[in-house]
């Protein structure tokens, strides 16, 4: 298969927000990332270990997006569930040919779009109205330059992610789509009314849990 899990995202209606949340979970400061000029975004960033990364998102007050934005951060129903508090909304593998991966059997995660963050680009798997495929359940999916993982560059604040747990109203169909393209022992599928994300990770003061 090739693919590995690469980060968790947490959506909010603003970045200060969203980091205001992750501190009051995990006890830690997550720091800048930067701007995605076409989806009118920006993040903060922070390593969750080898390869693997938490990502804060939020739309940029002073970007114009050129496009729908990814995240579902346009969808009205988003911003409704956004305006409760930040969550976790979804997570994101990365695989080592993203054209190829998409046109695997059952993969509905959408087109590969050409995004940049200062000088870093990539390809991810957006569609085109900015959805997120099982409501998230279903990951997002990345194609990153060859060379170092960006995430050897973020901020390293001790926390290490242990597990992360999906529901999803139809697990089965769920599993059986993600079945061909990725399996990690690290990532739990399961049966819920609704769509859940919750991570469990380790942080300099204990186990603590995200969601």
């Amino acid at each position: 298969m090739g693919s590995r899990l690469d980060h968790i995202t947490i959506a909010a209606l603003t970045l200060e927000q969203g980091v205001e949340h992750v501190r009051r979970c995990l006890g830690v400061v997550v720091p800048p990332g930067g701007q995605h000029p076409l989806m009118g975004t920006h993040n903060c960033l922070m390593r969750l270990g080898e390869g693997l990364f938490l990502e804060i998102i939020a739309p940029d007050p002073v970007a114009t997006p050129q496009r729908t934005r990814w995240f579902a951060l346009d969808d009205p129903q988003m911003r409704e569930r956004l305006g409760r508090g930040p969550q976790l909304v979804t997570w994101v593998i990365r695989v080592p040919d993203l054209t190829a991966a998409l046109r695997g059997p059952g993969i509905i995660a959408g087109e590969a779009v050409p995004l940049t963050r200062g000088s870093l680009s990539w390809l991810i798997s957006v569609p085109p109205d900015g959805s997120m495929p099982y409501g998230g359940a279903f990951p997002t999916l990345i194609e990153w330059p060859e060379g170092p993982h960006p995430a050897a560059a973020m901020a390293d604040l001790g926390c290490r992610l242990d597990r992360l747990t999906v529901t999803h109203p139809d697990s089965i169909a769920l599993t059986a789509a993600l079945g061909p393209l990725f399996r990690d022992d690290r990532v739990t599928i399961g049966d819920n009314a609704a769509v859940r994300l919750r991570a469990t990770i380790q942080t300099p003061a204990g186990v603590r849990e995200l969601t």
